[in-house]
């Protein structure tokens, strides 16, 4: 039988191990300066705790020796070392004598061991032995201490190095990142806007085939993927009002008021027999043989995605309105009815309403502009909400994930679409009063049952404590950065479930750029510090250069200014660039605004009035043009990426592979 290595072979080993050298090396005090770790001794030992008694050299070339907090230390036991994190260090006397060797003793956590093996050292948060009285104990060495933070995953990227140690790299699974949820944490100005671009980038160009829909509350990111991202603002999206759910139009019509149930109730019936009424004009009046069925009247309802016209629904109720006389229900629909109008006339809605864009069945050109279908070079799409009517937000965020959930759902995971959050807790909030419920529902599905189908969830918060806990909790990686709320800090101690518990203890103190990373998609708990990122790729640049052109003499282009906060006639110069799959509408628009400029002419009525509504209305050219490019599916799409010479690279990819066509795609989303 081998017997257990005794204190003195452990001694010859650590000191083996610690480049002691001969005798030659050492001074004439007796000390080797280039030992890089002082030998302590167990003298406490509990499941969870051990304590260790060294002395310390107050030498400045002997400083490197000390204990420090928060540092990982290494303990003999037989031929593994038992790793632990030091979590307060005190003198037993409570004194120090300068210039002389002092006692210390060292309080640690454990937190598993190094075991050889054949292969090398392996870490393992389970301790098969632990410390005796006596124990050696030393500064963990850099092979052990890149055993603990080793991630030999086949899906693991570099995004940092371990804080203790720079030449260790801090890595990341991406694939248990994805398909576990994950949030960033942290105060104001500490750098997690940086830190999830770096991350972003490093996910998209090891996952080509990943969709990434950010929510950008504070329209920074857009200067961050200068390569890889597509940017919607107010000018440039398109969102139909027949994607909305009934709670969702409701919300932009009635602005959150209590009180108007009624209303609602009247807009349900309206809005169902708008639909109806447009699949009459579609199928050439044969859509009234279906409806008699039950099972079309069961097929469509309120929140079904199918298009119907607003000039429909101000007529139905107009009709309604006519029939009354009297009633109580009169004053209730004159009401929607005005309230629609002003809304449909609101130029800050135009993205819902102008019928140039959103008339017709156009969810496949949506989807294909929202979701990257096909990514070709862009596969980031950036939301910038902060263009957007304050009113309107969390519906538009409601419909964004909605939709990510159910394109996920219905490709059967051929659509893979990461939702990134950012101000999470403005849509997501822990007091179930607050907020838009439907936000809330469309965020909680995709992180309750997303991983299934291929829709993830990225949170970002300066106050997790104001976050719903329960979508909080289906995060399995945190990367907690600077927190000075104690409420914040409690919130991630209890997400906090291995590893040293002393380690949240240094929330309040880490610096810019570093964080304590844990979870499902590193190896163990670990205070990393992110790679730096280029001051031109930065989120926010473009407002830098702004600033920075005002101060160096730029004039302030005030008519621009003003135009973007109406939300009309964006100058070219305030707006992003062309989207790489937009140029065939962006010419038949450009063709069909020649013609009407070539015809001239315009209409006199009154705007909220059918006339006047009508009038804006584009030519039925220009409707079938559009609705022809619209009506193309998303297998097309692919197919012509791949044979445009002049358009991005690109080929189909899993929907082709799985016999998925675009417009079956759409049908399984309609139900």
């Amino acid at each position: 039988m081998q017997s257990e290595p005794t204190n003195q072979t452990v001694a010859a080993k650590a000191g083996e191990n610690s480049a002691s050298g001969s005798d030659e090396n050492l001074d004439e005090a007796g000390y080797d300066p280039s030992r890089r770790r002082t030998q302590g001794y167990v003298v406490h030992c509990d499941a969870h705790h051990a304590v260790i008694s060294a002395e310390v050299d107050a030498r400045v070339e002997y400083m490197e020796n000390y204990w420090a907090v928060g540092q990982l230390v290494s303990i003999w036991v037989g031929e593994n070392r038992v790793i632990g994190q030091t979590a307060r260090v005190i003198s037993p006397e409570n004194g120090w004598v300068e210039g002389d060797r002092n006692q210390v003793a060292v309080h640690v956590e454990l937190i598993g061991e190094v075991v050889p093996t054949e292969n090398g050292t392996r870490f393992t948060t389970g301790i098969s032995g632990f410390p005796q009285m006596g124990c050696i104990a030393h500064r963990i060495r850099s092979s052990d201490l890149a055993a603990v933070f080793r991630n030999n995953s086949d899906t693991a990227i570099r995004i940092g190095h371990v804080t203790q140690d720079p030449s260790i790299d801090a890595k990341i699974d991406f694939e248990k990142l994805l398909s576990r949820h994950f949030a960033v944490v942290g105060s104001t100005g500490v750098g997690k806007s940086t830190s999830v671009t770096l991350m972003l980038r490093k996910i998209v160009e090891a996952r080509p085939d990943i969709r990434v829909l950010m929510l950008d509350p504070h329209n920074e990111f857009g200067s961050a993927f200068p390569r890889n991202g597509y940017v919607l603002n107010a000018s440039r999206l398109v969102l139909p009002f027949w994607l909305f759910t009934l709670e969702e139009i409701a919300e932009v019509i009635f602005r959150g008021q209590d009180g108007i149930d009624i209303e609602k109730e009247i807009l349900r019936d309206m809005v169902v027999a708008a639909k109806i009424v447009h699949m009459d004009d579609a199928q050439g009046g044969q859509a009234s043989l279906v409806r008699s069925t039950n099972t079309a009247k069961q097929r469509i309802n309120a929140d079904t995605p199918v298009p119907y016209r607003m000039l429909d629904l101000l007529k139905l109720i107009e009709d309604r309105i006519g029939k009354l006389d009297g009633k109580a229900e009169k004053p209730h629909l004159k009401a929607l009815k005005d309230r629609i109008e002003t809304i449909v006339n609101d130029a800050r809605f135009q993205f819902m309403f102008d019928p140039t864009k959103c008339g017709g069945d156009r969810i496949n050109n949506v989807i294909s502009e929202i979701f990257r279908i096909p990514q070709g070079d862009c596969p980031i799409c950036i939301m910038e909400m902060s263009g957007l009517p304050s009113e309107v937000v969390s519906s538009v965020v409601s419909v964004l994930c909605r939709l990510a959930f159910d394109l996920a759902l219905s490709s059967d995971g051929a659509i893979q679409t990461l939702v990134v959050a950012e101000e999470a807790h403005r849509y997501i909030p822990a007091d179930v009063k607050a907020g838009f419920w439907p936000t809330r529902m469309a965020i909680g599905r995709i992180a309750k049952e997303g991983r299934k189908y291929g829709a993830y969830l990225g949170i970002i918060t300066q106050r997790p404590s104001e976050l719903d806990q329960t979508i909080l909790s289906q995060c399995n990686t945190f990367f907690a950065m600077r927190l000075s709320n104690t409420k914040d800090q409690d919130i991630i101690a209890g997400a906090f479930n291995s590893g040293a518990q002393s380690t949240i203890a240094f929330l309040p103190s880490i610096s810019n750029r570093e964080c304590i990373a844990f979870g499902e998609a590193v190896y163990s708990p670990m205070r990393m510090t992110f790679e730096t990122v280029g001051a031109e790729d930065l989120p926010g640049a473009h407002i830098r250069e702004n600033q920075n052109a005002v101060r160096a003499g730029r004039e302030i282009n005030l008519g621009a200014i003003i135009a973007r906060m109406r939300g009309t006639n964006i100058p070219a110069s305030l707006a992003h660039g062309d989207d790489p799959y937009g140029h065939d509408l962006q010419a038949l628009n450009a063709a069909s605004m020649s013609q009407a400029a070539a015809k001239g002419g315009g209409s006199g009525a009154a705007p909220g009035t059918a006339a006047g509504n009508a009038a804006r209305m584009p030519d039925p050219a220009k409707i079938d043009a559009l609705e022809a490019l619209a009506n193309k599916s998303i297998e097309q799409r692919y197919i012509d990426a791949a044979k445009d010479p002049n358009g991005p690279p690109g080929t189909p990819e899993p929907l082709r592979n799985n016999r998925e066509n675009g417009n079956s795609l759409i049908r399984r989303l309609r139900g």
